[in-house]
């Protein structure tokens, strides 16, 4: 399963994937030439985007920031997608595990995500790889919450 890094070249394909993620869900998404100038703009700051697949077929795209309660970083992935045409073949699990590797490269010693109680494939290969949804292993269960601006 090639992984790859993602460079300023590629923000055209990593566009059409997110746009097509968030349409698969009936998400609002703008277009995907302005999707592509925000990545551009993202890539140069604090986000790194994995690519996986010929064509590709999938992403990870992370954010980093520094860490209030250690001299690292954390890293939060941001979005983990695979074209439906190619799940359950093993890119989800290339895509995190090469997350997980370039965010230690990183200096990250923390990373985090966030996904919904339904999707039962996602929660299992991110319960596979050592995450969990409590504040320690015995721990009461986390959430995590947001809203608009």
């Amino acid at each position: 399963m090639g992984v790859r890094r993602a460079k300023l070249d590629d923000a055209d394909a990593v566009a059409r994937l997110l746009y097509d993620f968030n349409t698969e869900y009936d998400e609002p998404t703008p277009e995907p030439p302005q999707l592509a100038e925000r990545i551009r703009e993202m890539m140069g700051a604090d986000t790194i985007v994995l690519l996986a697949g010929d064509r590709p077929d999938g992403l990870a795209v992370l954010r980093f920031r520094l860490a209030l309660w250690s001299s690292g970083k954390e890293c939060y992935v941001a979005e983990l997608y695979v074209a439906p045409r190619r799940r359950g073949q093993g890119l989800g699990r290339a895509l995190m595990e090469s997350a997980i590797e370039l965010a230690g490269q990183e200096g990250a010693d923390w990373i985090d995500l966030g996904t919904s109680e339904d999707d039962v494939a996602a929660r299992a290969l991110y319960e596979s790889l050592g995450f969990i949804n409590r504040e320690a292993p015995v721990g009461p269960i986390t959430y995590f919450y947001g809203r608009g601006l």
